[in-house]
């Protein structure tokens, strides 16, 4: 018997009203989730575009710092990473499910390379001892680190004893995150830079955009950097922050614990100092040349 063709692209075999019935739901689906904005690539330019909104700095008129100020926490960045600041490591996930989303408790941190300040890596100094507004912050006097109000949530600085439970992801150490509520565990405290005069200065006013070392006051362990723990971001590649005292043969703290808390003083001293804190590519180094060629 010859083969005879009994059907054609034209005819509908199999479950075929079902799956049209389908597809129709999913596009149905589809166009609401977008007229109420809850794609996934819209609540990631949501996320974006308020977390990545430009923040004004303190200007910092004596040149030191004060409770109340906002301030970037820089790192000065060493020979495997370049010149970072703490920022709000959030991803969708983070948004409070309300009408108007902000940042939400707990979240995760880290080091991200963008020195631009915004809701994401500005903090302000905050009293944990009765301190007045705008008073002086003195070297090794306690005090808190929280997020901007408004989407970044307000935020404090948190860390704790490391366990099995709670630690860094990548280099297991002790964490560091933000929290809602302001509490013993999210005290610090600001060391002198030199180890040899750090007696010395205890007590006295803390200028502003210098090095100084961010010591935890629960666990004595250092705020540090990692720049062998990279970390992939919604805003790229990105290192880990812990708190650890990373220490050098000479007892010296390393430069993954060298921090600046910069401020946006009249003359733009202190942005400009970290920028020229950076390494200079020696491919793109402009060379001097011999003006009477």
């Amino acid at each position: 018997m010859a083969y005879v063709r009994t059907y054609c692209p034209k005819v509908r075999v199999g479950n075929w009203d079902m799956n049209l019935r389908l597809e129709e739901d999913a596009v149905k689906e589809f166009l609401e989730r977008k007229e109420k904005g809850e794609l996934t690539v819209q609540k990631v330019d949501f996320l974006k575009h308020n977390i990545l909104r430009q923040v004004n700095l303190s200007v910092s008129k004596d040149g030191g710092l004060h409770f109340g100020d906002v301030v970037m926490l820089v790192n000065v960045g060493g020979p495997d990473r370049e010149c970072t600041s703490i920022s709000i490591n959030a991803d969708i996930s983070s948004l409070s499910k309300t009408s108007n989303p902000v940042i939400q408790a707990p979240c995760a941190i880290s080091a991200g390379r963008s020195l631009q300040p915004c809701a994401r890596n500005a903090f302000i100094i905050t009293s944990v001892d009765g301190s007045p507004e705008g008073s002086a912050l003195h070297y090794e006097q306690s005090f808190a680190l929280k997020s901007t109000s408004g989407f970044a949530g307000g935020l404090f600085l948190t860390s704790d004893l490391r366990t099995f439970q709670k630690c860094a992801k990548k280099s297991r150490l002790q964490e560091v995150n933000l929290e809602e509520d302001s509490s013993f565990v999210s005290w610090w405290k600001i060391l002198h830079f030199d180890p040899q005069e750090r007696l010395e200065y205890e007590g006295q006013p803390i200028p502003a955009n210098v090095k100084v070392l961010i010591t935890h006051c629960k666990t004595n362990q250092a705020l540090a950097v990692l720049g062998n723990q990279v970390l992939w971001t919604t805003y790229g590649r990105e290192y880990e922050v812990t708190a650890h005292t990373f220490l050098d043969s000479h007892k010296a703290e390393q430069d993954n614990n060298h921090w600046v808390l910069s401020t946006s003083d009249p003359a733009g001293d202190g942005l400009l100092l970290l920028e020229r804190s950076q390494p200079v590519d020696k491919a793109t180094e402009p060379t001097q040349t011999d003006p009477g060629i």
